[in-house]
């Protein structure tokens, strides 16, 4: 009998053994996991406040000076013209005789000055690559499009002449 005990306990043994030596693996593996991850990464220096804030400042310098070098445009002598667009959109597009290869564009009470490109199918087309805007005009209607995110900003523009079909 004391065989049979024996092997009874050496099977018990032997079962706990089997069911613990996993979780034990795991227990060091995630234990030590931590432990490699940060060997393997670089240590990281800290940000003092200042180069934070002299990041801020160089980032917002270069938005300001992007903007100045566009600058608004002087529209005190052009043409305005505005346009009813779908949706309740409005805009409104300066233009001066003696100037025909670019115009002034007021969206969402913003001005931008918009250059003329070319067209092979005689349709007015303006655009200001920084700010990312193409204006489109035929003689039915116009739209403005942004070129940065490809989609259109307004569409079905019209003068009050072209709305009553003029």
């Amino acid at each position: 009998m004391m065989s049979l005990n024996k092997l009874f306990t050496a099977c018990a043994l032997a079962c706990i053994a089997a069911i613990a030596a996993p979780l034990a693996s795991a227990a060091e593996t995630a234990a030590t996991a931590p432990a490699k991850a940060a060997a393997k990464a670089p240590a990281k220096k800290p940000v003092s406040k200042k180069a934070k804030a002299a990041g801020a400042a160089a980032a917002g310098a270069g938005a300001a000076a992007a903007a100045g070098a566009e600058g608004e445009p002087n529209v005190a002598e052009h043409k305005a013209t505005d346009y009813a667009c779908e949706l309740g959109n409005k805009i409104t597009i300066y233009s001066h005789a003696d100037d025909s290869n670019s115009i002034a564009l007021r969206w969402k009470n913003r001005l931008h000055r918009l250059t003329r490109e070319a067209t092979t199918t005689g349709a007015q087309r303006f655009e200001n690559k920084l700010a990312g805007l193409i204006w489109i005009g035929i003689p039915a209607k116009g739209m403005l499009l942004d070129s940065k995110v490809n989609r259109q900003l307004a569409n079905e523009c019209k003068t009050s002449e072209q709305a009553l079909g003029l």
